[in-house]
């Protein structure tokens, strides 16, 4: 049998709550995504809660809450300890996504969830891969391999590709086939045949309009304020460019407003994450030092008091959270809603279960109600009662501590007995002399101890002393240069003290919020809002539609698919169609329920012996070497499987024609190469005379392979002849 697959869904299946899902290896637990939604609501992590203890790595793919969100509290109440791996800006904007979660909620409850600094120990014990990068596992996952590549949905987003045995297990949530401003297109297509596939189904039954539509006039501003419910760090870059590059050209002079309490912070990083984004903002950062994220159109606002100074006027805020549930786009949407002038610009779909899914849902006008919540300072008879119940609690404090610190006392002053130590005193002999040292050494005790431990051997409390054996040469004491050198380690980790930033500090808001000790408390209070303003949906999710969806996972052609987070409704339509087009094994399990999706296929680990691969001869393919071998399986002295060369002559052999031609590619190629080329009718028309097309299938039902051919037509003139050349270049004869 091949690799042992076991994959169980902890949440997310059948519906679009968070991604979470438990994918067992050969016995080594993967815990893929651990997300949490807007409403952090505890009884989704219950499955999770049940098998916390079994994970041995966990794999984040995306930097929003719905797929990383409950690594804090997974952390803190369930003991999940395994090391953690993502990209790195999925780590850095994942950690600033859960501070602007964390304080939103803090302004408005007692939130008591997770803290900031259950946050910083989350994310403090995340690996950070590159893209591609090939991480070995080790110890009970010796063998396996994992690597991210690109998604293209957000920033440091991850297709992941575990691999044992030469078996693929892919994980692709999320993607986006299309290149964006700030991303490029995801890689999935360039994964053939994996033995596993487990993507989502969330877009099945969706198709996006054509680009040039999509790309319509954005003049949305028209006499009245426009809100976008964004989140923190995520869809909301694609978004900002967008607006940045339609105000200059339209040199348009309504002002734009980004609004979260880790705004600056978020930018900040984002302008050290070029070489993560697209093709084209990193070729134009190469060429001009141009960052796109230089923002100029664009002022970024990170607490109440700036969003209140803001003059009035029409102007374009985008603020968290896109759930509408807390925080400035909460607010703001309360303030708003009854002027019939305003916008709420939608651009993605809210969370179930939401105020914008509701909104989403029955758009206006239409009463909701919300609820308003906010701190205030304690005043008269609240304050007095507060400081009285806080010196309470620091006078029990104190008397803990100085109970621990007597006992701790009294336990170093205890001697053992120890006859080989002429130190040591026998506590059986009642001397009368030890009683008094005990009094004695009772009245010094804060002089003697605080500060260091007696060895519990000690007569009585000792100074430590400790022997300097340092080396001297002839130019006095000798020293060692690597104790002076800061290594990288120690550098990133002073970078993620408290406040999770690289230069050790938050957004003013952010700041002024934590280390505000004002005594407060949350005054909450029910209204019934007349929603008046418009509503409108665009869709920026940036994820791939339900055509591409269905293309790519025929490219791809798993030996085995599973389909998870999506509507009941998406997940059956995507599950037949697969059926019918992609493969013969599609799973859709239900929460908890585990499938076993191992490979039929078996797999040998197999020696190649010196004397076969001296009479080998490769040849350069792309990034790899590629030859024949004619050989015979026999074992070495240790019973190992080699390949030996054979005793007879070896059987001749067709020639192979190696290579996957694109027509796209290949028209570009004879564009400079000087043919005139171009499409008409799905063939490729070369010069006057010359036409190329390709027939056949990519691929069949259940998954097989397809024969496909290219057909050249056309007389037997030179530029048939010459565009033959070009097209036999494309391909690698063995």
């Amino acid at each position: 049998m091949g690799t042992s697959v076991q994959v169980t869904p902890l949440c997310g299946v059948y519906n679009e709550n968070p991604l979470s899902y438990l994918v067992s290896i050969d016995g080594f637990n993967f815990l893929i995504d651990c997300g949490w939604n807007d409403l952090f609501d505890p009884s989704l992590l219950q499955p999770l809660s049940r098998v916390a203890s079994t994970v041995d790595a966990v794999l984040l793919s995306h930097s929003d809450t719905l797929h990383l969100g409950a690594l804090p509290y997974a952390m803190k109440q369930f003991g999940l300890s395994a090391p953690f791996y993502s990209t790195e800006p999925v780590h850095r904007l994942g950690l600033l996504t859960m501070y602007d979660h964390y304080l939103s909620r803090k302004q408005v409850s007692d939130f008591d969830l997770f803290s900031l600094d259950d946050i910083d120990a989350a994310f403090q014990s995340i690996t950070r891969l590159t893209y591609s990068q090939n991480y070995h596992l080790s110890g009970k996952g010796e063998g396996i391999v994992i690597a991210p590549h690109v998604a293209g949905h957000l920033l440091g987003g991850t297709v992941w590709k575990i691999t044992k045995d030469g078996e693929d297990v892919i994980y692709a949530v999320d993607f986006n086939r299309r290149k964006e401003k700030h991303l490029n297109g995801t890689v999935l297509e360039s994964f053939v045949r994996p033995a596993v596939l487990i993507t989502d189904a969330y877009n099945a039954l969706n198709n996006q309009p054509p680009k040039p539509q999509r790309e319509r006039d954005r003049d949305f501003v028209g006499g009245g304020n426009v809100l976008l419910p964004v989140d923190t760090a995520g869809r909301v870059l694609e978004l900002l460019l967008v607006l940045e590059e339609n105000w200059s050209l339209k040199s348009l002079n309504f002002p734009i407003y980004f609004v979260t309490y880790v705004s600056a912070s978020t930018i900040d990083y984002v302008k050290s994450f070029l070489e993560w984004m697209s093709d084209a903002i990193a070729k134009s950062f190469e060429t001009s030092r141009d960052n796109a994220f230089l923002l100029k159109n664009i002022k970024l606002l990170t607490s109440k008091s700036e969003l209140d100074s803001v003059s009035d006027g029409p102007k374009v805020i985008l603020a968290s959270m896109a759930s509408l549930e807390a925080g400035f786009s909460h607010d703001i949407f309360v303030e708003w809603a009854a002027d019939v002038k305003n916008l709420v610009l939608f651009t993605e779909r809210g969370q179930f279960g939401t105020l914008a899914r509701m909104l989403q849902a029955d758009p206006p006008p239409k009463a909701v109600k919300v609820t308003m919540s906010g701190r205030v300072p304690l005043t008269g008879e609240e304050l007095i009662a507060y400081e009285e119940e806080q010196n309470r609690l620091k006078k029990e404090e104190a008397l803990k501590a100085s109970l621990i610190k007597e006992e701790e006392s009294k336990a170093s002053l205890a001697t053992d007995v120890n006859s080989s130590d002429p130190m040591v005193i026998d506590t059986h002999n009642k001397h009368p002399s030890l009683d008094g040292l005990g009094q004695h050494g009772s009245r010094f005790r804060d002089v003697l101890i605080d500060g260091f431990v007696p060895p519990s051997s000690s007569v009585a409390p000792m100074f430590p002393f400790y022997d300097n054996t340092s080396d001297w040469d002839d130019f006095g004491e000798v020293i060692n240069p690597d104790d002076y050198v800061i290594k990288d380690e120690d550098m990133d980790q002073g970078a993620m003290r408290t406040g999770g930033d690289m230069d050790g500090k938050l957004d003013e808001g952010s700041a002024s919020l934590i280390l505000d000790t004002t005594p407060s408390k949350v005054i909450s209070n029910e209204l019934t809002v007349q929603v008046k303003s418009s509503l409108v949906y665009m869709d920026y999710e940036g994820r791939s539609d339900g055509r591409s969806v269905k293309s790519i996972l025929a490219h791809v052609a798993p030996l085995k698919l599973v389909l998870v987070h999506g509507s009941a409704e998406a997940t059956e339509h995507l599950k037949q169609h697969c059926l019918k087009h992609v493969c013969p094994h599609v799973y859709a399990p239900q929460i908890e329920e585990t499938i076993d999706v191992t490979s039929d296929l078996c797999a040998y680990k197999v020696q190649l012996s010196e004397k076969l691969m001296s009479n080998v001869l490769f040849k350069k393919l792309g990034d790899y070497e590629i030859a024949w071998v004619d050989a015979e399986v026999g074992k070495t002295e240790n019973d190992m499987l080699s390949l030996l060369p054979i005793s007879t002559p070896a059987p001749p052999h067709k020639s192979v024609v190696v290579g996957d031609l694109k027509m796209a590619d290949f028209k570009q190629f004879l564009a400079s190469k000087g043919v005139k080329v171009e499409f008409a009718a799905g063939a490729l028309r070369c010069g006057e005379y010359v036409t190329l097309r390709k027939v056949g299938v990519a691929s069949q039902k259940g998954g097989g392979s397809g024969t496909q051919q290219i057909i050249i037509e056309g007389p037997l003139c030179e530029d048939y002849y010459k565009i033959r050349e070009y097209l036999y270049s494309q391909f690698y004869l063995l």
